[in-house]
């Protein structure tokens, strides 16, 4: 089971990770998991499990591309973020680290703290109460991706990039 951890719109790159803790990746980038929401959200870093949900409003991840933000993420174990509108160079660094992004509105549909179980392959979140809730099928490049754990890994087993002729 997955914790879900609900957020409001334009959540930006500084909230996740604020830029001051920068400096911190660059000397060991493994301390980055203690700096997700550390200002925006304090019990976040300490209590995230892997495979936690972060369900957010809209334009999750504006503002600066810090790449370190969405690692921050990786680095923590969550499992997904879903929200109706993400900044575009943020979902680009989510997918080139094996972040599962869905584009789909359940803030008001699932509770912050709600435990559920995501079935990533099935594109399905399973609540407690066993309700299935549906979330928009990603293309298939996108889950081969995530499957490989990122863009780097993918490259690496297929020797090509996603839709790229084998």
């Amino acid at each position: 089971m997955a914790r879900v951890w609900i957020f409001g719109q334009d959540i930006n790159t500084d909230q996740i990770v604020p830029g001051r803790y920068a400096p911190y990746m660059l000397k060991n980038e493994a301390d980055l998991r203690n700096y997700p929401f550390v200002e925006h959200r304090p019990d976040f870093a300490a209590n995230v499990q892997p495979g936690d949900l972060i369900v957010a409003g809209n334009n999750f991840g504006c503002g600066s591309s810090r790449e370190y933000a969405p690692l921050a993420l990786r680095m923590v174990g969550v499992g997904a973020i879903i929200a109706p509108l993400f900044a575009r160079i943020f979902f680009r660094n989510a997918l080139n680290l094996g972040i599962p992004c869905f584009t789909a509105d359940l803030t008001g549909v699932l509770r912050d703290g709600q435990m559920v179980e995501l079935q990533l392959e099935a594109g399905q979140i399973i609540t407690e109460t066993g309700e299935c809730i549906q979330l928009p099928p990603p293309p298939s490049f996108l889950r081969e991706v995530w499957a490989a754990g990122g863009i780097v890994p993918f490259y690496r087993t297929h020797g090509r990039f996603p839709g790229e002729a084998a």
